[in-house]
């Protein structure tokens, strides 16, 4: 379950994710199979090639593409979220999920 984030910045998301552009969007989210995080960024793109070469950068590997929504992404959370969010200088999401 996804919330904290307004429609406009969902789509903002989207439109960039659609221009190929790696694209952050951070939001509150509640999994019980990752009960320390309550927070998740998806990094995405849809030049599938420049996202992969994205995420070899920072250790992500391939398979871990999320291609279900037509958004492909992926799912940052944790530690390895807060050191990609500084590394892209995504301070304004880091401030305001209080993330550091």
């Amino acid at each position: 379950m996804a919330f904290g984030i307004t429609r406009d910045e969902l789509i903002k998301w989207k439109e960039n994710v659609k221009k190929n552009e790696v694209s952050f969007l951070t939001h509150f989210w509640i999994d019980e199979r990752f009960p320390t995080c309550n927070t998740v960024t998806k990094a995405g793109c849809c030049d599938l090639e420049k996202l992969k070469k994205w995420g070899k950068q920072y250790g992500l590997h391939d398979q871990w593409i999320d291609d279900r929504s037509g958004y492909p992404h992926f799912d940052l959370f944790g530690d390895r979220q807060l050191s990609i969010l500084k590394k892209e200088d995504q301070w304004d999401q880091i401030k305001r999920f209080k993330l550091d």
